[in-house]
């Protein structure tokens, strides 16, 4: 039987949210442990430039920015280790999470910064684009001011693909949008925003086929009418992809409060509690609506500081 290890903090996930969480952790003596997760820094890791985050003039890109988090948490002492929690039982006083390694951690309190996976379409040329860090992206907000006075295209129909096209409208000189069926999934007066933006132009019963583009990045799109089978292609050098996010909350279903869609419950807002004592959440495994990389530092913070008032009290 492989020994047990008995921790105060354990953070499950990277990502801004978890890096912050560990810096304050570690600076009030927490000494905690972070499983980095399958994919090492999160979401940022995928995004080229970062140029809204405080404190970079000059932008970061998202891999560099991790890079230093990570400095700055392993400088006051942070265990950060690679691989990832692959269970977990808060059924008890005791928080027992075990890794993939078939380490047991039991923890006083747990910080889970697993954050949330953006949904692809899944063709080969979309992720290709993706990875090259040329002209596809999930997030408008985040990469919307890199496509200034050009066309993009966007796909989806709910609340969020008509909030980012109207963004996108403000910024770029044309936004297609690419809608699956012959009607949106958004609320009247999102979609109305949308059809009311002059240089929005929404194609219904369309589906993409394929991202165009050429060894600088992307410079179309080929779309398909579902109904009459033509086939068009549309110029764009950014392809936006609003379908939705996953998050990463599986492993803590059986024991934390989650909404439909997955997404934490907040015990009490305003705060990072959870229904389960000890349990906290940081970030896009909670957060739907901001899901910025500085709003998943601030509740980093917050997770961390509610964490060690949880620890206090136990010991006090």
């Amino acid at each position: 039987m492989s020994k047990v290890e008995n921790i105060d903090c354990l953070i499950i996930g990277s990502g801004p949210a978890g890096y912050t969480a560990a810096i304050y952790a570690a600076r009030a003596d927490m000494n905690p442990v972070m499983y980095q997760g399958l994919q090492p820094g999160g979401q940022l890791t995928t995004t080229n430039e970062v140029e809204n985050f405080p404190g970079y003039p000059d932008g970061v890109t998202g891999p560099e920015m991790m890079i230093e988090l990570q400095k700055q948490a392993e400088r006051f002492d942070t265990d950060v280790r690679s691989g990832f929690i692959s269970k977990v039982d808060f059924s008890g006083p005791v928080h027992k999470c075990w890794a993939e390694d078939g380490t047991e951690i039991h923890a006083k309190t747990v910080i889970i910064s697993t954050g949330a996976a953006a949904m692809y379409l899944g063709l080969e040329s979309e992720q290709k684009y993706l990875k090259m860090g040329g002209g596809v992206s999930a997030c408008a907000v985040c990469d919307g001011f890199f496509y200034k006075n050009q066309e993009t295209v966007i796909v989806g129909a709910g609340d969020t693909a008509c909030e980012e096209a109207h963004y996108l409208s403000k910024l770029c000189s044309k936004v297609t949008m690419i809608v699956r069926r012959d009607e949106f999934r958004a609320s009247k007066i999102m979609e109305d925003r949308v059809r009311n933006t002059p240089n929005i132009e929404i194609l219904v019963n369309t589906e993409t086929v394929e991202v165009l583009g050429d060894d600088m990045g992307v410079t179309g799109a080929r779309v398909i009418n579902n109904k009459t089978k033509e086939t068009m292609d549309i110029p764009c050098t950014g392809f936006f992809v609003a379908i939705g996010h996953k998050p990463n909350t599986d492993i803590f279903k059986d024991y934390i409060n989650l909404d439909e869609t997955g997404y934490i419950k907040y015990e009490k807002p305003g705060t990072s509690l959870t229904n389960v004592p000890g349990v906290f959440v940081s970030g896009d495994a909670a957060d739907h609506v901001y899901r910025q990389a500085v709003t998943a530092a601030g509740t980093g913070c917050m997770a961390a500081l509610d964490a060690e008032r949880y620890l206090s009290a136990l010991e006090g």
